[in-house]
């Protein structure tokens, strides 16, 4: 089969590579559609101890079961793989689970190949008429829909004042997202000038450039840090109101930038998140599948065979949307 190889710092190649063969309880999986995350360029640049090359990454997938009773469904890939046996994750956390791997990190390759193998549980069906490229989505947006799930688990307010830092692909879900759960406001903050133009129409979400508009302290009820930078974490701090909640999906390196004092005195919430949990993933590709985050123009299509120059054009900035998918015929 062909596969997109990560074989180091800054280099990646389209090449042939054996047809995995499925351990019990897995089924292959033919992959028609899977997209390039932030972790996949992280690896990419040869700074992730836990994607080693040569490795074939990639874990945004949607394809047609190819082995076993269900051959030829259409699924999509959750690619968080879990003991189920677990104690966290019988307890419903399974994306915390300290036995939790993912295909694209050693023994697992991953799914920038013509197939990937992955426990059958971890499929789910995906709807007749659905597009394969739009249900690769579900992996991604399924981290959105978990970051503002349990931020407005915490905040416990209908209809907030929301604001999300950083437009890349889970900061536009997120801001889609919140917009699709009600919230009063959406505000989207990204410097970018290209990355700020992809939701400058959607109806609902005002996109700005922080270095040259301040909402002004106190702003939002619930922050959505797609970025986790010292700067955006700053100012998630001083823009959050009272009582307020701070969700940290971002996975930048640093552990500065919060302030520590205001966030004391004013009893602001912060939180990590995670990954998704089962129901997040099923929810994503609902929403995905009823069309409720609106047209997905912000995300580009292109051909496996052109993977090394994705990589290439993101890695250099020439690339204006928020994903690219790669797609297998």
């Amino acid at each position: 089969m062909q596969a997109l190889v990560y074989t180091g710092p800054n280099k990646m190649v389209l090449t042939d590579a054996p047809i995995p063969v499925p351990a019990p309880g897995e089924v292959l999986v033919r992959v028609q559609a899977v997209g390039i995350c932030g972790s996949d360029m992280h690896a990419y640049h040869g700074h992730d101890a836990r994607r080693p090359a040569p490795l074939v990454l990639g874990h945004e997938a949607a394809g047609v079961i190819a082995s076993g009773p269900a051959a030829g469904a259409r699924v999509a890939i959750n690619p968080l793989v879990v003991d189920q046996d677990c104690p966290v994750a019988k307890a419903g956390r399974p994306h915390l689970s300290p036995t939790r791997a993912i295909i694209s990190m050693p023994p697992r390759p991953g799914a920038f190949a013509e197939y990937v193998t992955i426990p059958e549980r971890n499929l789910l069906p995906v709807p007749d008429g659905m597009e394969m490229r739009t249900a690769s989505l579900s992996e991604p947006v399924a981290v959105s829909w978990h970051a503002v799930r349990i931020g407005l688990e915490k905040l416990v307010q209908p209809r907030p004042r929301v604001l999300v830092q950083g437009a890349g692909a889970i900061g536009v879900a997120a801001a889609l997202i919140a917009r699709h759960r009600g919230a009063a406001a959406v505000d989207l903050a990204e410097p970018h000038p290209g990355r700020r133009g992809l939701l400058a129409d959607a109806a609902g979400i005002t996109p700005f450039d922080p270095n040259s508009h301040d909402p002004g302290e106190s702003a939002y009820d619930l922050i959505i840090d797609a970025v986790g930078a010292v700067a955006t974490r700053q100012t998630a701090s001083r823009l959050v109101r009272p009582g307020g909640v701070i969700v940290h999906v971002g996975l930048l390196p640093g552990q500065d930038g919060y302030d520590i004092r205001r966030i004391t005195l004013q009893e602001i919430t912060l939180t990590g998140s995670y990954c998704y949990t089962p129901e997040d993933f099923a929810a994503a590709l609902d929403a995905l599948a009823q069309g409720a985050l609106g047209p997905l123009d912000w995300v580009e299509t292109r051909p496996l065979a052109q993977g090394v120059g994705a990589f290439a054009d993101l890695d250099a900035g020439r690339v204006g949307a928020a994903k690219i998918v790669l797609e297998l015929t």
